[in-house]
Order: structure tokens, then C-alpha cells, then sequence
């Protein structure tokens, strides 16, 4: 060969070599971000103050300009609030930061509660005769559900004289059943009621009792009434961060997420930011693509998606739920060079925050008023 072949050659074997080179680039510009190595005292410092709503100094990255109506994020948020509102809160920048309660919620109420559940009364013949908890147990149906609706019995503790579900060691003088007249499924039905009637009435049976119904017309329409009010003030809310270039792996959102406080869920592609309070449901959820998470190599899979979400009702307004998920998608967003939006694509402003903010305190003040607090036990299950 002569120079000039083994120059052409040369020649050939860079622009090889760079578009290998080229190649590399741009599969390792394209490729997913990965998680990286996490300083644990940083990450638990991080925790610590999400959960106990400390500042954390980030600022949103938004055009303050846009318009709140554009902006009204994916909610059932209602604005029709009865005007006995009284002084609605409006939340300040400086209120976002503020530290919530310190006091735990408590729900002393009995499981069945006639705001929302149609009772039966239970008398024991002859009067003054006791049941044992072992005997109440054996009798007690083996479904605890009425249709779409739950199902649920009680004693009167001889001893304590509260009304709760019969335990084993103790004894009862009188008992009462109850069927839930409306959740997220709808108000009961006159099928669902008469259900109810033939459970209580073979558990009456075989305990010995009479039993004392309501009328199944008046608890009919009392359902009916009980689904319009919860249709009006079920509240859930949804923002979405997404990818600006590069995408994400499964595991670089879980480890950003866990430094702002979040846990896994129970499914792939879950996470959770605990309550406060122990045995009470998350403040707010975090998913993404199920089918990355559990894809075989997930670290290879792109997400370009993530969805917090809040479900107002089943949260106490003491937790501030909204001002730690807007905290947080904020905090997300540029953590992971992501925009916060609506489900259709459109940014959300400071001002559509401050609108939803006035709102949901509205509905958070019509709950209580209603005594149905945001949280408590009547309205985690109203809302379900």
C-alpha cells in the first residue's frame, strides 16, 4: 500500500472511532437519569423536616402571570359553599412554612354513628338478660358488607356501658346493627337495605332478640341526601411533575422522593408520605409507571411521569396536606429538572395555589360544621 491508502485508512478508522465516540454521547445523554449515592445524615435530615413541616427555602419556578382559571388542577373541588361559612383562612407564603399542630387526631367515636349509618336496635328477652361475647361472635354474619356497603354490629358492654364489638371475656345487654347509607359507590339502595334487615334479623335469632328497624323509605332518602352533600365536597387533587429532557429510572425517583419524606407503598411504582399520627392514612401518594418499576431491568426504563395525589377528605386540615404537596412537587421539580402541571399539560401558577388553597379551607370549615371533619373517622369513611 502507498501513503495515500494508508492515509484513507487512517482516515476511515477516526471518523469510525467518532462516530462510535458520537454514538456513546448521545445514548448516555438520552439514557435515564440513575440514582447515585445519598448522604444518609443529608437524607434523614430532609425527612425530619418534611414531615415536621419545617421550611425548606425552595422557591417555585413559575410564571406567577398565569392565569388561576387555567390552572384549576385535575379536583372535584365545588365552589358552591353554603354561605354560613364563616371567615374562610387564607393561607400566606409565610403560613406555608408554618409548623403544623402539635396535637395527634382522635376519633372517640363508636364505629357505627348514626350521621351516616342506618341503625337497628336489638332488645334481649326477657329483660335483663346478658350474652357473652363468645356467643355474639358465633352469631355474627360471616360477610361484613351489605351490597356496596359496609356492615356493622355492636354491644352494649355490661361493665363499661360503651358500645363496642363483641369481644371475647365479656358480656352484653343489648345490641345494635348498622349499614353505611352512602360512600364513594353511592347511597344504599332498597335492595342493600333489605339485605341489611335479613342479616340483623338472623343475628337477632339466634341471640334471642327483637329487633327495631328504621323505616326504609326515610333511610333511602336519607342516603340519597347524605351521597349529594359528600358528591359536593369530595375533594381530590391531583399535580404532575414532568421530565423537561432528560428522563428518569425508577430508582432515581424513589431516592429523590425518599429525601422529601416519602416511603414506598404497597405496589410498584407507589409512594407514600406518612402521617403524623400513627394508624392514620397517608398525607399524600406518589406513583409512576407500575410497568417501570417492575420492568427486568428497571434502571433502563424511562419516566417521563410523576402524579402526587391528595385526597382531601381523608386528611385532617391540620396536617396541611395541599401546602406539603405543593412543598413537595415544588421541591421535586427541581430536584429532578421537571415542570409542575395540571393532567392536561398546563403549568400551575402561585396564584391558582392560592385560590385552591381559599377553597379547600371553605370545604375543610363546611366538614366540620357538618361534624364530618376532614380526617376524622365518619368522613374517612364517607369518603371511601
Amino acid at each position: 500500500m502507498d501513503n495515500f491508502e494508508f492515509g484513507l485508512i487512517g482516515m476511515g478508522l477516526v471518523l469510525l472511532a467518532a462516530v462510535i465516540v458520537h454514538g456513546l454521547w448521545i445514548a448516555r445523554k438520552n439514557a435515564p437519569r440513575q440514582a447515585d449515592t445519598l448522604s444518609i445524615t443529608k437524607k434523614a435530615q430532609v425527612q425530619a423536616q418534611v414531615q415536621m413541616g419545617e421550611p425548606l427555602s425552595i422557591e417555585p419556578a413559575l410564571d406567577p402571570n398565569h392565569s388561576a382559571i387555567q390552572s384549576t388542577l385535575h379536583t372535584t373541588l365545588h365552589t358552591a359553599a353554603p354561605s354560613a361559612v364563616k371567615d374562610p383562612l387564607y393561607f400566606s407564603d409565610s403560613e406555608l412554612n408554618a409548623a403544623p399542630a402539635a396535637h395527634k387526631l382522635t376519633n372517640r367515636r363508636p364505629p357505627l354513628d348514626a350521621l351516616i349509618d342506618a341503625l337497628a336496635s336489638l332488645t334481649l328477652e326477657p329483660i335483663g338478660t346478658q350474652v357473652t361475647g363468645e356467643a355474639a361472635i358465633a352469631a355474627i354474619p360471616t360477610t361484613r358488607r351489605v351490597g356496596s356497603k359496609p356492615f356493622a354490629l355492636e354491644g352494649l358492654n355490661t361493665d363499661t356501658e360503651v358500645w363496642e364489638q363483641p369481644a371475647a371475656g365479656q358480656r352484653y345487654s343489648a345490641f345494635q346493627t348498622g349499614v353505611q347509607l352512602a360512600n364513594r359507590l353511592g347511597p344504599i339502595n332498597e335492595i342493600e337495605f333489605s339485605e341489611f334487615v335479613v342479616k340483623t334479623q338472623a343475628f337477632a335469632d339466634s341471640i334471642g332478640a327483637s329487633a327495631d328497624f328504621p323505616e326504609m323509605r326515610d333511610e333511602v332518602s336519607r342516603a340519597r341526601e347524605l351521597d349529594v352533600f359528600a358528591t359536593q365536597y369530595d375533594a381530590q387533587l391531583d399535580i404532575y411533575v414532568r421530565a423537561r429532557d432528560v428522563a428518569w429510572s425508577p430508582g432515581y425517583i424513589q431516592q429523590t422522593a425518599v429525601r422529601w419524606g416519602l416511603i414506598a407503598g404497597h405496589s410498584a411504582g407507589r409512594m407514600v408520605l406518612p402521617s403524623a399520627t400513627d394508624g392514620l392514612p397517608a398525607v399524600l401518594t406518589l406513583t409512576f409507571d407500575a410497568h417501570a418499576a417492575l420492568a427486568d431491568d428497571p434502571e433502563q426504563s424511562a419516566v417521563r411521569l410523576v402524579k402526587l395525589h391528595l385526597d382531601m377528605p381523608t386528611v385532617s386540615r391540620d396536617e396541611r396536606p395541599f401546602e406539603r404537596m405543593w412543598q413537595l412537587a415544588t421541591g421535586l421539580a427541581q430536584d429532578m429538572d421537571g415542570q409542575m402541571s395540571d393532567e392536561n399539560g398546563n403549568g400551575i401558577s402561585v396564584l391558582a395555589r392560592d385560590a385552591i388553597l381559599k377553597e379547600l379551607q371553605d370545604l375543610y370549615n363546611v366538614l366540620d360544621e357538618r361534624d364530618l371533619a376532614a380526617g376524622s373517622g365518619l368522613a374517612r369513611r364517607l369518603f371511601s
